[in-house]
């Protein structure tokens, strides 16, 4: 039984260095789905120019194709007309996809949440979101940061927890979803 259970430790620790090589090279090559909505976004691209260069954290390759992105920067208000569409090209990012909610209209509606019957109280009633990224308009440095914060998520494993308490959540029984608010 000896040798079976050096192969099996063997075996186990050649699987942790896999998963640890897995990982590294997906915090390493995070590519976003080019997705402004609203102000937000001119931030979002003043990110990805030469003064703030976020191709130094391996994210400068925007996509315009869902199906060849793994992060989702939702930038600007999103209403409940267009998040239809924003739940639509999620379901067609690959796994393992992530969400960043860049700005105030992103995270919980913003100012326009309070007196517009149309806004969503923010992205995260349609889809996961791992980081949100406060701020009205938001500096390209807290994009650098939720980056940052994203791949430390990646690193620890703690993105997955995330994604599966928000799928726990939505298939409680009574859920609304991205349903108004009743008396609205």
């Amino acid at each position: 039984y000896e040798g079976d259970q050096i192969l099996m430790t063997s075996y186990t620790k050649l699987l942790k260095l896999a998963h640890l090589g897995l990982t590294t090279s997906q915090l390493n090559s995070i590519w976003p789905f080019t997705f402004g909505l609203a102000c937000c976004a001119f931030e979002m691209m003043a990110a990805a120019a030469s003064r703030f260069d976020i191709d130094r954290f391996g994210s400068g390759v925007f996509r315009g194709s869902p199906r060849q992105c793994d992060l989702m920067i939702v930038s600007g208000t999103v209403t409940y007309k267009i998040s239809e569409c924003v739940s639509r090209l999620w379901d067609q990012m690959p796994e393992p996809k992530w969400c960043i909610a860049y700005g105030a209209c992103a995270t919980n509606g913003g100012p326009y949440h309070q007196f517009g019957y149309h806004v969503l109280q923010g992205a995260d009633i349609i889809i996961p979101v791992h980081i949100y990224a406060p701020g009205c308009p938001p500096r390209p440095e807290t994009l650098l940061d939720s980056i940052i914060k994203l791949q430390d998520l990646i690193r620890t494993g703690r993105d997955r927890d995330i994604r599966a308490a928000w799928e726990r959540e939505r298939a409680e029984p009574g859920s609304a979803g991205c349903q108004p608010k009743a008396g609205i």
